[in-house]
């Protein structure tokens, strides 16, 4: 036997090792998911809600104590109100596209 035919099963030991060693990642990682289901949603539906509401709440709060101190022509509340509202649905797209994404890869790593 020459040195070719012996190395050959030594590569695809390797392959296959490297191929079992991927499969189970994938299966621990599939655990690890598999806790996701209807209590996870409505987590994340709970979080991007509170992330919207807390910077609106926060804006109209500081615009009405504005309001109160200042003797301005300008109405603070309605505009830190708009303000804080479209901070808080950019804070819930940031949420939305970072699950998305984990979703995704998951879905890639499943399809491997």
């Amino acid at each position: 036997m020459n040195r070719k035919e012996s190395a050959k099963p030594l590569e695809e030991k390797g392959t296959l090792a490297s191929e079992i060693k991927a499969k189970a990642a994938r299966k621990l990682k599939a655990r690890r998911n598999s806790a996701k289901g209807v209590w996870f949603g409505l987590g994340m539906m709970g979080l991007i809600g509170w992330s919207v509401v807390i910077p609106t709440l926060l804006g109209a709060l500081i615009g009405l104590w504005l309001d109160k101190r200042g003797q301005g022509n300008h109405v603070w509340t309605l505009t830190l109100l708009v303000a804080g509202l479209v901070i808080g649905c950019l804070n819930a797209w940031h949420w939305v596209v970072k699950e998305d994404k984990e979703m995704l890869e998951s879905k890639e790593d499943k399809n491997e």
